[in-house]
């Protein structure tokens, strides 16, 4: 499946089936066809060896969003002497439904820089940025029943709402 700090779609709902279901999840693209990598940023939107992600996106990402995320990603690398590539890997490998990823490298060196990403160990604070980094939006019906909802049910129910409900 595919999954990465800028596509975290399956948290809707494969990853809380899989969660329930004890079955993990074998990831694919995790560096989004590697615009993750940190070689693509506003200043190179085309990377420093060509047009790969120039023109047509294959995984549909705003890009403006994924940028602040690259930042994010060199901001946290910087601490933990990681790539960017690496901050985004090793956040997956924290990911209680992921199993396995795979990687595409086009050089022993980017396979290398991938493997590696496995001893990078971010923090709690870390965690918690790319989380809120890139958190998933919620979806339809999701957004409307929380803002529809009646707060009094929810709270009485235990049930937190992410968005006060519109009245």
């Amino acid at each position: 499946m595919y999954y990465s700090l800028v596509g975290r779609d399956l948290e809707h709902e494969v990853v809380p089936f899989c969660a329930d279901a004890g079955v993990g999840i074998m990831v694919w693209s995790p560096l989004a066809g590697g615009f993750l990598s940190g070689k693509y940023t506003r200043a190179k939107p085309k990377g420093e060896s060509g047009d790969r992600l120039g023109g047509f996106d294959f995984l549909p990402h705003d890009r403006e969003h994924g940028y602040r995320v690259i930042d994010l990603l060199q901001s946290i690398g910087a601490k933990r002497n990681a790539s960017p590539a690496q901050v985004s890997l090793a956040w997956l490998l924290t990911r209680p439904t992921v199993a396995s990823i795979l990687v595409g490298a086009s050089s022993r060196k980017q396979l290398e820089e991938n493997i590696a990403a496995a001893a990078v160990q971010l923090t709690a604070e870390d965690l918690a940025a790319l989380d809120a980094a890139t958190k998933p939006t919620a979806i339809y019906p999701n957004w409307f029943n929380e803002r529809v909802a009646d707060g009094k049910a929810y709270q009485a129910l235990g049930i937190p709402l992410a968005v006060p409900p519109v009245r």
